[in-house]
């Protein structure tokens, strides 16, 4: 029989407290977003197109001076109708403006009216919906309020409003925030209504916690995927929007340059100096895609089951 050294051992005193240890990594919720967000190569990608076009959009017009009205070089053909060369990158047109300049003046007022007005919609609507899924005396009224908006297609509410209001740049962000704002408000308060009455939720209340707490832990991690998929949705929408509204003449003055109106302008040159209408669609597109795609990615990172 083989005999145990009890000198090699020693009793370990039991610890209370050790129980009360999860024996798991620490989660941090926005550190796992980050990590989701920029495991997609796309996002790399989609960002770069996307700086350098923003960089060129809000740095270049405030160091070049660009008139989209001055034809004062009308009448020197030297410089009409020049091809993309090293001079002129994007070429000139029948004025004699360079195109170059003409786009990023007008990317930046397409982008800043898109962004100012998915910011507006989206706070609005984020508010508007959180209170309407928790009270049901504002659900009884707001519901019949969308159902009337929602029956009415919303270009037609913008153009007709577009026309009452007249040109103007925040004219234009008035006509698109009116009744944007009620489609965000009404898939918010389905996801409130959705998430506020679960197990962990009605646990949460049950133990005393403060409201606000459960709003921000609990609510606002299920519904930032939401958020984030309409804000990715709503950028590039009123971008071809505000475009579409140019193509015919409405929502910005006609000597207000922007991604729309020089497509509208230069739509007679898509057969002869097809660059003046194919280089502005471009960069229209190149505009509109990646803030799609980085918003998807981001809406997915930011959604707590797609984290590991």
């Amino acid at each position: 029989m083989e005999v145990v050294d009890k000198s090699k051992f020693k009793f370990v005193g039991r610890d209370s407290r050790a129980s009360e240890v999860i024996d798991t990594p620490t989660y941090s919720y926005w550190k796992s977003v980050a990590r989701q967000f920029f495991s997609k190569k796309s996002t790399y990608v989609m960002l770069a197109i996307l700086s350098v076009i923003l960089l060129m959009s809000f740095i270049y017009p405030m160091v070049v001076p660009y008139d989209f009205s001055d034809v004062s070089n009308i009448n020197d053909f030297s410089k009409r109708y020049i091809w993309p060369n090293s001079e002129y990158w994007f070429g000139t047109d029948k004025n004699g403006h360079s195109l170059f300049d003409g786009v990023w003046y007008g990317a930046r007022n397409s982008i800043l009216i898109s962004v100012i007005a998915t910011f507006i919609n989206i706070t609005i609507g984020v508010v508007v919906g959180a209170l309407w899924g928790v009270s049901k005396s504002i659900d009884k009224i707001m519901l019949e309020i969308y159902n009337i908006i929602s029956n009415v297609p919303s270009m037609l509410i913008i153009i007709v409003l577009t026309y009452a209001l007249g040109a103007g740049f925040w004219k234009l962000i008035l006509a698109f925030c009116i009744t944007g704002w009620i489609g965000v408000a009404f898939t918010i308060r389905v996801q409130i209504m959705r998430f506020r009455d679960l197990e962990y939720n009605l646990a949460s209340r049950t133990l005393g916690t403060p409201k606000y707490k459960i709003a921000v832990k609990n609510l606002l991690p299920q519904i930032l995927s939401i958020i984030m998929t309409l804000l990715s949705q709503m950028l590039p929408v009123y971008i071809s929007y505000e475009a579409f509204l140019s193509f015919f003449g409405i929502g910005l003055p006609t000597t207000t340059p922007s991604l729309g109106r020089l497509i509208a302008n230069y739509s007679s040159n898509l057969t002869t100096n097809a660059y003046l209408f194919w280089i502005p669609l471009t960069v229209l597109v190149l505009v509109s895609l990646p803030l799609y795609l980085v918003g998807q990615n981001l809406a997915d990172a930011t959604d707590p089951r797609s984290h590991k």
